[in-house]
């Protein structure tokens, strides 16, 4: 009996070739559609949350009667602009790739971007489409840039302390009979955080590490003693924190008042300083407090 060998043989190199043409033809013709249907899922995801970061940011103004809300939604989009639709629609407002700006929509979606969300009183909501790294649009009503210990230095008060031999001292907005607070006030610049709320320098007057700027948005009179409250902490030798207090009334020669804390020992403000958390800025430290304050601390943003 004759047996043919080449009856099982494989395929030959010819037939490996045109077969790898064939899935490379097909790849071709399904990649881009895989690819689109991922940029569609990927926006269609992108668009859910902004629209969900809109209802928090609407509840945030009309129920807890919140203002300065402002909720910053990642993008997962790949691709510039709308892949899936020429023109979307969220809370009511459509908006086309490359439209110009308006009141509630500003930029079209970046990759790897994101979408600002946030509430002005007048203008109502903005969404706010821009790259991760770009610098947001926040403004703020101080210099972000600004050296809280500057007022302090150039007051003269530091040498004053110095040449008395004083080892600690406390200089509170708050406390009118200060004869050192008017020094300070004398310095102050026209944009600075010291314009607004309730501050006070604590510590040593001759070592950096241990003298202390603590501020609040609050007053401190409004709110009354024994309240805890946020508190933004400088430290002279360039640290920053976002930590609590507790406001205490003052009383003596002069009028009482409600100071942005007790009287605190050096082993206090450590003890504040570790039960708090450390930003790099004053910008991040800022924006860190303002989360706070609307956070946990919702209740005393009528007190400022």
């Amino acid at each position: 009996m004759h047996i043919d060998k080449n009856k099982n043989k494989g395929f030959t190199l010819v037939e490996l070739v045109i077969v790898v043409a064939i899935l490379a033809i097909l790849v071709g013709i399904l990649a881009p559609a895989y690819s689109k249907y991922v940029e569609r899922s990927a926006e269609s995801t992108d668009l859910e949350n902004v629209r969900t970061a809109y209802g928090e940011v609407m509840i945030a103004v009309e129920i807890e009667e919140e203002k300065d809300v402002l909720k910053v939604v990642p993008l997962k989009q790949k691709k510039a602009g709308w892949q899936s639709s020429n023109t979307v629609s969220i809370a009511g407002i459509s908006h086309s790739n490359g439209d110009p700006d308006t009141d509630h929509w500003k930029g079209d979606p970046v990759a790897g971007g994101v979408c600002e969300v946030s509430y002005d009183p007048k203008k109502g909501i903005l969404f706010d489409w821009k790259g991760k790294n770009e610098d947001s649009s926040k403004k703020y009503f101080f210099d972000i840039t600004e050296d809280l210990q500057k007022p302090l230095k150039e007051s003269g008060v530091l040498d004053d302390l110095i040449s008395k031999k004083n080892t600690y001292f406390e200089i509170d907005s708050k406390c009118q009979n200060s004869s050192m607070l008017p020094k300070v006030q004398a310095k102050l610049q026209a944009n600075s955080l010291l314009q607004k709320g309730t501050w006070a320098y604590v510590g040593s007057p001759s070592k950096d590490s241990e003298r202390y700027f603590y501020w609040t948005s609050v007053d401190t009179n409004k709110v009354g003693a024994g309240q805890k409250i946020p508190v933004i902490i400088s430290t002279a030798d360039g640290k920053y924190y976002v930590s609590d207090s507790t406001t205490a009334d003052r009383t003596g020669s002069g009028p009482s008042y409600v100071a942005i804390s007790g009287h605190l020992t050096q082993a206090d403000n450590k003890k504040i300083i570790a039960n708090g958390q450390k930003y790099d800025s004053l910008q991040e430290a800022y924006d860190a407090y303002e989360k706070e304050l609307t956070g946990g601390y919702g209740h005393l943003k009528d007190k400022s």
